[in-house]
């Protein structure tokens, strides 16, 4: 296989973008993706922090599970989350925020991912590491 995502996949993965609401209300914007890996971006505004004064964990939370489904995404699967575990190791604080997923396995029933928040510095705020559940293989299913 190239890096390059199949043109069905591609099809379905604007689809998909575009007719998820809670993507929208958060203002997540997809910066670039390739087979295996996408890198995402939004911006953190007042009503997305705590009492802190800091981004509320599951804005972050909800950042890197999404950058790591959109990379399973990438190669021809939709999934669900079975199972994800994060590092928060720096606040996520107001401004542009980026994440990161990439496919550590691609399994035919389980995928294993890898993910990363940075903040607008580019310093790495969070680390996660998740286990998807394929519900659908885009290449033994194109037409859906």
């Amino acid at each position: 296989m190239t890096p390059e995502v199949s043109a069905h996949v591609k099809r379905h993965f604007d689809e998909f973008y575009e007719a998820n609401p809670f993507l929208a209300l958060l203002g997540v914007r997809v910066a670039s993706y390739a087979r295996g890996r996408v890198r995402l971006e939004m911006d953190v505004k007042h009503e997305h922090t705590n009492v802190h004064h800091i981004a509320h964990g599951g804005v972050a939370a909800t950042l890197v599970d999404t950058a790591m489904g959109i990379a399973c995404f990438t190669c021809d699967k939709g999934v669900v989350t079975l199972e994800m575990n994060m590092s928060f190791i720096r606040p996520v604080c107001e401004g542009r925020i980026f994440a990161e997923g990439e496919v550590i396995h691609d399994g035919k029933r389980t995928m294993v991912c890898e993910g990363r928040v940075f903040g607008e510095d580019g310093e790495l705020c969070l680390k996660s590491v998740g286990t998807f559940y394929v519900v659908r293989n885009f290449i033994e299913n194109p037409a859906e």
